[in-house]
């Protein structure tokens, strides 16, 4: 009867098989993460990974084309494209600003000098919130066609350049 005294209960025998099992496993997977050949094996399976996310990716911007909805790469051109415009439209604007400016302040070439009997409210109508607000500014000559007096077409600059 000393001998079943003795003797492991199966709960602590299937404890202590637990604890040899686990103690081997990892013994052996740290002689494997320890290996190079599993960095290389780690190494080829990010490589793939990779290249499915990108082939997927591929895959799936290829149907978007095909169903004729604008995709990823569409959009981000068509930004780009806008952005470009913009400002383009931009300078355009500070030009058309600057030639204006420059038609108040010399119409026929020479310094707008106001003659001694000018109307005060005729000035009002030539300036720019005037001429959003849709009244039109009074007529100015045209400019000297032999070239004398400042140039202020952007083609003309551009050809006298």
């Amino acid at each position: 009867m000393a001998a079943d005294r003795d003797a492991p209960s199966p709960a602590e025998q299937v404890a202590r098989l637990y604890e040899q099992t686990e103690s081997e496993a990892a013994k052996a997977s740290e002689r494997l993460v320890g290996s190079g050949g599993f960095a290389s094996l780690l190494g080829q399976f990010a490589e793939n990974a990779a290249a499915l996310t990108k082939l997927s990716g591929d895959s799936l911007d290829l149907a978007v084309r095909n169903l004729r909805l604008a995709g990823r790469r569409d959009i981000i051109r068509l930004s780009r494209q806008l952005a470009r415009t913009e400002d383009k439209l931009e300078r355009v604007l500070q030009e058309v600003e600057a030639v204006r400016d420059r038609l108040e302040r010399e119409p026929d070439g020479h310094p707008l000098v106001p003659s001694a009997g000018a109307d005060p409210a005729s000035n009002a109508r030539s300036t720019p919130a005037a001429r959003r607000a849709g009244t039109r500014s009074p007529r100015r000559a045209p400019a000297p066609a032999n070239g004398a007096g400042s140039s202020s077409s952007p083609r003309a600059r551009k050809n006298s350049r």
